[in-house]
């Protein structure tokens, strides 16, 4: 992780632009065919919100705008990304896991599955700090049509959340609404990043 200089980056006029708005985040939804990550769940006992964090992760390390993110007032670059689940811990309340990305399924998975029962156990959050971390929040029992994150102003990180997928027409689908800083994309990057999710989760090999 470093301080980017703004002007030499693609980022230059958004960050001029968007830096002082009072609330700089756009929300973006979209109806995903998540059929592939149900019947892979099913087949082979893994976790739905596991596969989701996975392609979550695959397609945003496609996209060089989510290697930076406006911090305080300043812009710093990453160079790893994570994965962040909230988690219901063992005193009935929630915290949050930041899980590295990695290319390997199957060592994303362990690392999954290691940090979030840790968490789960000692009800602490488990913070990376040399990553830029996209949040997640899945409320797998609810059937919403959408939700719009809280803006902090302090967190800046893209957060994705998502419910209970339905099954329509032969398939399941999942609505995703995806917030974002405009100082770190613009909504061209945002859908093209929501196109690449879908496409790695009916591409994905397990």
């Amino acid at each position: 992780m470093k301080e980017v200089n703004p002007k030499e980056t693609t980022r230059a006029y958004a960050f001029e632009m968007w830096m002082n708005a009072p609330m700089p985040m756009v929300t973006l939804f979209k109806a995903m065919d998540v059929s592939r990550l149900v019947r892979i769940s099913r087949q082979k006992g893994l976790k739905f919100n596991m596969l989701m964090g996975w392609c979550i992760g695959r397609a945003a390390s496609r996209i060089d705008e989510f290697y930076l993110l406006p911090v305080g007032r300043k812009l710093m670059q990453y160079d790893r990304l994570a994965v962040c689940s909230i988690v219901a811990n063992r005193e009935g309340g929630i915290s949050s896991c930041d899980v590295p990305f990695s290319e390997d399924l199957r060592c994303f998975n362990a690392d999954y599955l290691r940090l979030t029962r840790q968490v789960a156990e000692r009800c602490e959050d488990h913070n990376l700090t040399d990553c830029m971390v996209i949040g997640t929040s899945a409320l797998t029992q609810c059937e919403i049509d959408g939700a719009v994150g809280v803006y902090s102003g302090v967190f800046n990180n893209p957060f994705l959340i998502w419910g209970k997928y339905r099954r329509r027409f032969w398939k399941q689908w999942l609505t995703v609404s995806f917030q974002f800083h405009h100082t770190q994309m613009d909504g061209v990057h945002a859908a093209r990043f929501l196109a690449g999710l879908q496409k790695e989760i009916r591409e994905l090999e397990v």
